[in-house]
């Protein structure tokens, strides 16, 4: 990959957790009350998953180039997601101290899950090039 575009998605990382951090912490009181679901899900947890379902991808992408071998791949994959984990949880907690808003469990729940799902994509991903990288290459 390109270094100019390693940068682009590096500056897509720390403007993504910008816009996580106003997200997770901001005051939205003045929002009406919404108690729809979204596929019989709470928006709430629809939204959470949204919101770190890019985490993944974006951290892939600004590492720069594909690891050699399976048990790299996973590795990496293994240490995003328990990156993004630790700042879910982290935003929970920091909710905790906020007196406008409650951490839930669930939210984290929803969260996790997708870092889940969006790191088994970029595990995938990973195989996959490496497997198209090392044809190329015999």
């Amino acid at each position: 990959m390109k270094r100019s575009t390693v940068i682009l998605f590096r500056i897509l990382v720390i403007l993504y957790i910008i816009a996580l951090a106003i997200l997770c912490f901001g005051h939205f009181g003045n929002l009406p009350q919404i108690h729809n679901k979204i596929l019989g899900l709470e928006q709430d947890k629809v939204f959470h998953f949204l919101m770190f379902l890019p985490f993944p991808l974006l951290s892939y992408f600004a590492l720069g180039k594909s690891p050699s071998g399976p048990w790299k791949a996973l590795g990496i994959v293994l240490l995003i997601f328990l990156a993004g984990c630790l700042i879910a949880a982290a935003t929970e907690i920091g909710q905790g101290f906020l007196p406008y808003r409650t951490p839930d469990s669930k939210d984290f729940l929803a969260d996790a899950s997708a870092i889940a799902l969006s790191s088994l994509t970029v595990f995938i991903l990973m195989l996959v090039t490496g497997i198209r990288n090392s044809r190329t290459r015999s």
